[in-house]
């Protein structure tokens, strides 16, 4: 992720001694005056009888307090309280602009108890001087949150973002402009506005079970407008996941968006975020930029106010204005094994290749499963990494050992899933065993590279190297040690772990041990399971480590990141796109749709060449200039 969180988080939190705020302080937006960081900020009282209501609630007024250095806030009090009929519910979610002499706060006005879409509007407080609102304003005459000016004018003409229909939903993200101050409230061209108000959406909500709602004022850079906004994933389900993203907006047109990103800036991830009256809230509310950093301030979990430095740098890396989606960096993509209905070992499917190029030649190792379930390994080759030129008529792998062997008739096993290193003269395959019974292990065996290159399968007897009982895959050898040990990547709990080991002659009584190292990422395209694809391979700029992710839908997706060459637990940068993903008819069906799954890649000339599994069905390849991959990575560098 992009955010460094602040060591002093949650940097404001309920005060049980002050009523008015002692359950909750959230959906802080700072703002700078007579040197001093201000921030205002949602409280939320300990719950009391209301009389309209008649019965007890709990009320929400903006509170201010000040800071010298934007972290520490001290001097809390109470800024905005609910005072009209259109607030007398409640004052929520204050974002606050200065433009031209005036402090102008928008937040959320309630109106109705119960609180209804029809009750819950925009409105506007004035101040010159942020000690006392000279004029409150009801803005919005429709459902409506989020409202949040630009902070200077635009072409002669005040602008704003807000979130239209945040409770009747979909919501839409949208701008308006006005000639003058006083058309921000004025009901008639509201009213005139709502009636086409798609028009002025920015049309970001990408599912129908999402949501979406403005987060921070606007803030100028040299590129243009960055509007930070909520995206939240399958909202009001359990599963639900607040992130924040970005969209970069003309910077003489804010109608117009000229880039964005649509990953997660941020999601919840510690405990203060995951833990709340609404649990896996991150909510950005406002922002103060100060040289290269934006300081971003946000709500967690509807308890406290956070903070988090983001660099801008960084933050306009991610912004991938003008360049081509990253599928169309790809060639080649085509399928090139299927199975053989005349060979029953391989009669079902084919799938999952690991690849290694040796004597000028690309060799195949791939997944073969037959009718009655039983996973064995086949072999093709190559000349020119694409053009299959020749394939074994005959398994090159089989199941020997009591772990990889079939249990129980029916029952999937066997041996799948390769993974081929080269370390001296010497071929290392992990692989993932399976008996149908117990849960999945990793074995290891090794070949000579004479051997092998004569197709001579003298195989060395596999040995488990994983712990007994527990689910553990997707494993492969960095192709040199590193430290003094070689470096073995396996898959434990849908996390990629690493482990360190002074031998590969393991003697079937020693196990794995981990470092927890590449974690799924929520809200995102591997938000589910991650696990290795091909071995990493080495380059000028570190290990390039291609990795397959899981999302919420199921869908496999490829990503890719790169370590120090020295030391791989760090990580310089991973993609927060997928680089490869289902397209083809041979990837979108099969046995289990939806899924591009690599076992292998290898760099030829400068040319990475990937060999990946389709839907469980198929082996296909896919080409990428390693120069344009690495280019890539660059744009998501720590």
């Amino acid at each position: 992720m992009l955010a460094r969180r602040s060591a002093h988080n949650p940097i404001l939190k309920p005060d049980i001694s002050k009523s008015w705020e002692s359950e909750a302080v959230f959906n802080g937006c700072p703002v700078k005056k007579d040197g001093k960081v201000h921030l205002l900020y949602r409280a939320m009282s300990a719950p009391h009888f209301h009389a309209l209501a008649e019965t007890n609630l709990s009320i929400s007024t903006i509170g201010i307090a000040d800071s010298k250095d934007g972290e520490h806030f001290s001097n809390r009090r109470i800024y905005i309280e609910p005072s009209e009929e259109w607030d007398m519910f409640g004052c929520e979610d204050p974002r606050v602009t200065k433009l031209g002499n005036k402090y102008y706060t928008f937040y959320t006005a309630l109106s109705l108890y119960p609180f209804r879409a029809e009750g819950i509007k925009v409105g506007v407080a004035i101040s010159k001087d942020l000690k006392t609102p000279v004029e409150k304003h009801p803005v919005t005459p429709f459902n409506a949150k989020a409202f949040t000016l630009f902070p200077e004018k635009i072409g002669g003409k005040i602008w704003a973002a807000l979130t239209v229909n945040t409770d009747k939903a979909p919501a839409h993200i949208c701008w308006a402009s006005f000639d003058k101050e006083e058309d921000i409230w004025n009901k008639e061209k509201w009213e005139e506005w709502y009636k086409n108000f798609e028009k002025y959406s920015y049309g970001l909500q990408r599912r129908p079970q999402d949501h979406i709602e403005v987060g921070a004022p606007p803030f100028k850079t040299k590129k243009g407008w960055v509007l930070l906004y909520s995206y939240i994933r399958n909202y009001g389900s359990p599963n639900q996941v607040f992130g924040v993203e970005a969209i970069l907006l003309d910077p003489k047109d804010p109608s117009k968006i000229n880039c964005k990103i649509s990953t997660p800036i941020i999601v919840p991830e510690e405990y203060y975020e995951k833990s709340g009256m609404v649990p896996n809230i991150v909510f950005p509310s406002g922002v103060i930029v100060k040289n290269d950093n934006i300081n971003l301030y946000y709500g967690a979990a509807d308890v406290s106010c956070c903070l988090a430095v983001i660099s801008l740098k960084k933050l306009e890396r991610r912004f991938l204005c003008g360049v081509k989606p990253i599928y169309k960096l790809w060639q080649n993509e085509k399928e090139i094994l299927r199975s053989v209905k005349e060979h029953s070992w391989e009669s079902r499917a084919v799938f999952n290749p690991a690849s290694i190029y040796l004597g000028d030649k690309m060799h195949l190792i791939y997944r073969a499963f037959s009718e009655d379930n039983t996973s064995t390994m086949g072999y093709a080759s190559s000349k020119n990494g694409i053009d299959i030129d020749y394939r074994a008529p005959d398994p090159v792998y089989v199941p020997r050992e009591t772990f990889e062997q079939k249990s129980e008739a029916g029952r999937f096993s066997g041996c799948e899933d390769p993974r081929l290193t080269k370390i001296g003269n010497r071929i290392y395959m992990c692989y993932t065993a399976y008996n149908g019974g117990g849960p999945p292990r990793i074995a290891l065996t090794s070949i000579s590279d004479e051997d092998f290159l004569a197709q001579k399968w003298d195989w060395k007897k596999p040995v488990l190297i994983s712990a007994p009982g527990i689910d553990n895959k997707d494993a492969c050898i960095f192709p040199e040690k590193i430290n003094g040990k070689y470096v073995i990547i396996h898959r434990l709990n849908g996390v990629m772990d690493l482990s360190y080991s002074k031998t590969l002659d393991f003697d079937g009584n020693t196990w794995l041990e981990e470092e927890r190292w590449v974690f799924p990422r929520q809200g995102m395209w591997d938000s589910k399971k991650v696990g290795i694809s091909a071995p990493p391979i080495r380059t000028k700029k570190g290990w390039l480590v291609l990795y397959h992710g899981v999302s919420d839908e199921g869908i496999y997706r490829v990503g890719a990141l790169l370590t120090k060459l020295d030391d791989p637990t760090k990580i310089i940068a991973r993609t927060d796109e997928a680089i490869f993903e289902p397209r083809e008819k041979f990837e979108l069906e099969g046995q289990v749709p939806n899924v591009v799954f690599p076992c292998g890649a290898s760099i030829v000339g400068d040319t990475l060449f990937m060999y990946y599994g389709g839907a469980d069905q198929s082996v296909g390849v896919a080409t990428i200039p390693t120069n344009k991959l690495m280019a890539l990575l660059e744009k998501f560098r720590y």
